[in-house]
């Protein structure tokens, strides 16, 4: 799958769009005047050296940090300052470079946590899991399902987190974010600290994610065979700012690109 070539249908095609967003921390500036958009249906990476701000675009993407200039927009709406749980509500999810599950609790209760905002039954139903609650708790459980058969986690379905590998953790966390079914979904170094078989692994279910879910990806990964196999666009950041944009054959080619992984002096 590769990028539209026609600008005004990629322009129509647009999912989110960020516009001469900086981010700055005291006298610390993270992002500096960064624009790139995201088209639907497309594996959008967001590349770039330790420290370049790539985290930081994340959580201003779904709310955890706000801009201190430029703005995002989303599905057409330019968005307000905007609180995570709302971001989550509007169709993005969010997995981090650290594994932030809960330990002492199952596979299948973790990625049930993914369709808390998709429950409607009233508290009262809720607590005593009787009659609406009962109904719906049935459906959304057969949802997990169907995700736990699709990451082939059947056998860790009643396992505590804690005890699983470094590996299967980050599979459980995709798992909850896909719970939420989201028009986009946020990826934060998702294969950091796997070893290759595992990668593999990984990359097949984000290919199978975007491929047979639609669903819209943004990926962040500093293992760069993951990303030119995986991804339909790359942007580059470096200090927070912007140094590249476009497809992965053009970004590989871009000298500054080359300077910045390379370490070479500007």
């Amino acid at each position: 799958m590769r990028a539209p070539d026609n600008p005004v249908a990629a322009k129509q095609d647009v999912l989110l769009a960020v516009d001469n967003v900086s981010l700055g921390f005291g006298g610390v500036k993270a992002l500096s005047d960064v624009s790139f958009d995201i088209r639907k249906g497309e594996i959008r990476a967001i590349i770039g050296p330790n420290g370049a701000g790539k985290t930081s675009m994340l959580n201003c993407i779904n709310g955890f940090y706000y801009p201190t200039e430029g703005q995002i927009t989303f599905k057409g709406v330019k968005r307000p300052k905007m609180r995570p749980y709302l971001a989550a509500r509007g169709g993005i999810a969010r997995t981090f470079q650290n594994v932030a599950l809960f330990k002492s609790m199952s596979t299948l209760d973790n990625i049930m946590a993914g369709r808390s905002l998709k429950m409607h039954a009233n508290f009262f139903w809720q607590l005593f899991r009787h009659g609406p609650a009962m109904k719906e708790e049935a459906a959304h459980r057969r949802v997990v399902e169907d995700i736990i058969d699709f990451l082939e986690i059947q056998h860790i379905r009643k396992t505590p987190v804690g005890r699983l590998p470094y590996g299967l953790q980050k599979r459980v966390e995709l798992g909850r974010a896909l719970a939420m079914e989201p028009e986009l979904l946020l990826l934060d170094e998702p294969m950091a600290g796997m070893n290759l078989e595992e990668k593999e692994d990984m990359s097949r279910f984000i290919f199978e994610v975007n491929q047979q879910f639609g669903t819209t990806i943004a990926l962040i990964e500093h293992d760069m065979g993951v990303v030119m196999d995986l991804s339909d666009r790359v942007v580059v950041l470096e200090y927070g700012r912007k140094i590249a944009d476009g497809t992965p054959d053009e970004v590989k080619r871009d000298q500054r690109v080359i300077d910045a992984y390379l370490g070479v002096a500007h």
